[in-house]
């Protein structure tokens, strides 16, 4: 089971460790994003300070219905207790987790500032 918390915008977020294969790690807070439907996405600079392999391009549809490229580099992330590689997409926003990662989990938030957010595996 994990932990978060709802911030001042009313955003659910979630504390992850994001590392490389050579175990540089950053922990990092990402909002999660429900519309979203890959894994992880990160701006580049934290890209850079972790030196993510890039491993290739994407295309994907954003939620105003036009379509981007995103790049694609491989990570490891800490995810209810256990390491698991996922592919991040480089963006220009604060880090968001997809359903992707969510899957197979229940998220239930308590939709007030201050509220918990819990993700627990299904």
């Amino acid at each position: 089971m994990m932990y978060g918390l709802v911030n001042t915008n009313c955003e659910a977020t979630i504390r992850l460790v994001v590392g490389n294969e050579n175990s540089q790690r950053r922990v990092i807070d990402a909002v999660i994003d429900t519309g979203y439907t890959g894994f992880l996405s990160l701006p580049r600079q934290t890209i850079i300070a972790l030196n993510l392999p890039w491993t290739g391009i994407e295309r994907g549809t954003l939620g105003d219905g036009s379509e981007a490229t995103f790049e694609v580099y491989a990570a490891t992330v800490i995810w209810d207790g256990e390491y698991q590689s996922i592919p991040v997409n480089e963006t220009e926003t604060d880090p968001l987790v997809g359903m992707s990662l969510l899957y197979g989990y229940d998220l239930r938030i308590q939709a007030v500032e201050g509220g918990t957010v819990i993700i627990e595996a299904l």
